[in-house]
């Protein structure tokens, strides 16, 4: 099938249009002006900063497509400001997060697991042609790669693809529906992010070890707080993009040495060039909060770091077109149950244990959004929450693999 192209394909002015909305968006939320105050106390800032940009790509101005903006972002972008947010994090402040934010991320990895099977169930009473089907065609097959995406990322989702022999139209529908499904959670993830200090306090939640590190974060920042000046901002891009090209370039070296030389390490990612980049730039600004480079966190390194992520934010905005929902409703129909069945088990595990609404947003996107949106959605929460996000990402992409191989075996009893 042909993608007619964009009103909109030149990338230097999407890049134009997607700064515009952010500008817009921040000038508004910071007015003092009376609607703008009132429309902002109900439709959270970062949420509209992922859904302006969606409506150029649902009304075909600008298509994520056509455009490199998006890997811009997620290969240069993203990787600087992880430096640039994990430069000031504090180790054993993470580490006194405890178990729950584990336990969290492993409820949402099981309500994937078991989710597509019982998805897959429900949907057949009402299409009992999705069921009884053994051939590459076969709607099970493209939910098991589906699932390696919900669980690890792009690399699981290909990886299952091959493993359950998907063929392109049933995989490139479930494509589809990743982006419809996942970028409605996401977009609900960010209104809870904005309103968690609320669901929090009608939870009973402990989120005294989330605000210690905030706190940690903060008084670090106020201690050593002064007006920077040029050479401040030339070192915080200095650090930022000096580790996402040192970054790139050992990723350069590691992907075919393990492809070349360990072909069976693919299913734990190590294949992938943005698993390796992930990595390295986080364990670089973790190694970098042990120096004096940790001082740029009181000349604004992570609020440099945070307009990277607003611009990954827009970029990721610009994957949703809300009309795709009707172009294959049955399957977005098996998606939406998938995603509420994975939400259900969370809230009830998270209302089990009490945990912070944080871990329940984290430890869903960690799997369903990987590196790429995990720290967004634990930066709507505190800047200084990003690793969380990140290092949980980096866990889905080990576990990926084996976890949705599991739900083929589930979705192939239920399904052929």
């Amino acid at each position: 099938m042909v993608i007619a192209a964009p009103l909109i394909t030149n990338d230097a002015v999407v890049l134009g249009l997607l700064a515009l909305i952010l500008g817009f968006v921040f000038y508004t939320s910071n007015s003092k002006n009376n609607v703008c105050r009132t429309f902002y106390k109900y439709v959270p800032a970062l949420l509209m900063c992922y859904l302006l940009p969606s409506l150029l790509n649902t009304f075909g101005i600008v298509s994520a497509q056509f455009s490199q903006v998006d890997d811009v972002a997620k290969y240069f972008l993203l990787p600087a400001c992880l430096v640039l947010l994990t430069l000031s994090i504090d180790i054993k402040a993470i580490a006194g997060l405890g178990s729950k934010a584990i336990i969290m991320f492993l409820t949402g990895t099981v309500g994937v697991v078991i989710g597509g099977p019982i998805a897959l169930l429900i949907v057949s009473v009402i299409w009992p042609e999705l069921i009884g089907v053994s051939g590459p065609e076969a709607v099970w097959r493209g939910m098991a790669a589906l699932a390696g995406s919900w669980i690890g990322g792009g690399a699981n989702m290909l990886a299952m693809k091959e493993i359950y022999l998907a063929d392109g139209k049933i995989f490139t529908i479930m494509v589809t529906v990743d982006i419809v499904v996942a970028n409605l959670w996401m977009a609900c993830l960010l209104y809870i992010a904005a309103n968690h200090k609320a669901i929090d306090a009608k939870s009973g939640a402990d989120t005294s070890a989330i605000d210690k590190l905030i706190a940690d974060v903060e008084s670090f920042e106020k201690a050593h707080k002064r007006t920077p000046d040029l050479k401040d901002f030339m070192l915080i891009i200095a650090i930022a993009f000096g580790a996402a090209g040192l970054a790139h370039f050992a990723a350069d070296l590691l992907v075919p040495f393990f492809q070349q030389n360990f072909p069976e390490l693919k299913k734990f990612s190590l294949h992938s060039k943005l698993f390796w980049i992930i990595v390295l730039v986080t364990t670089i600004g973790l190694s970098l909060s042990f120096t004096k480079a940790r001082q740029l966190e009181s000349v604004g390194a992570s609020k440099v770091g945070s307009s990277f992520l607003y611009i990954l934010v827009a970029t990721i905005g610009l994957h949703m077109d809300i009309t795709q929902i009707a172009q294959a409703p049955k399957y977005v129909v098996i998606g939406l149950i998938w995603m509420a069945i994975h939400v259900i088990l969370l809230f009830a595990v998270g209302r089990l244990i009490k945990a912070p609404i944080f871990y329940l947003a984290v430890g869903s996107k960690a799997n369903i959004g990987g590196a790429a949106s995990a720290p967004v959605i634990a930066s709507a929460f505190h800047p200084s929450l990003a690793p969380v996000g990140v290092l949980l990402a980096v866990l889905g992409y080990a576990l990926g693999t084996y976890m949705a191989w599991m739900c083929g075996q589930l979705l192939r009893i239920i399904g052929s």
